[in-house]
């Protein structure tokens, strides 16, 4: 009986240790169109130590966000890294994001960013490219908010853009 438990266990193993858990490359961008104050404001959402694998390949391996480490270099590279990977067009034209700051939420990093001087918006392209050249697995999630709809984008490696028309 006793080596009947340990085959079992044996056989079992290898199967229990290959369903170990599956890490999700995802972010999460929120964008509110404000009509009253022509502009549309941009939270977006990435897993810190993705972050921190993307900087430390592109800019420098010591980078360390979230930590007494953290430096303004550092830092600015997030930001130049951010406003590389997103992109928006309204109305068919290009607009300049300006990048307000950055916050860390538990193992999340939350950056803030803003459009101003977006007097209608009948139409928005996004283009997200973050951390897809780290991760091709990567899909960056867009919810868009106006005051009268709600509409939602997945952008992956092979479409890192979409349109909404309104």
């Amino acid at each position: 009986m006793r080596y009947l438990r340990i085959f079992i266990l044996l056989l079992f193993f290898p199967l229990v240790s290959a369903t170990s858990a599956h890490k999700f490359y995802v972010s999460i961008t929120k964008i509110e169109y404000v009509k009253e104050k022509n502009s549309i404001q941009i939270i977006t959402k990435i897993f810190t130590d993705d972050m921190e694998n993307a900087l430390r390949k592109r800019y420098d391996p010591t980078i360390s966000l979230n930590t007494k480490k953290e430096t303004e270099v550092a830092v600015e590279d997030l930001k130049k890294y951010i406003l590389q990977k997103i992109k928006i067009k309204v109305n068919g034209k290009p607009v300049q994001l300006n990048y307000i700051g950055k916050e860390y939420d538990t193992d999340m990093l939350v950056a803030y960013m803003e459009v101003t001087d977006v007097k209608e918006l009948k139409t928005i392209e996004i283009e997200n490219k973050v951390l897809m050249e780290v991760f091709p697995e990567q899909q960056n999630i867009i919810h868009l908010k106006t005051s009268t709809s709600r509409r939602s984008l997945i952008l992956d490696k092979d479409e890192p853009s979409g349109i909404l028309k309104f």
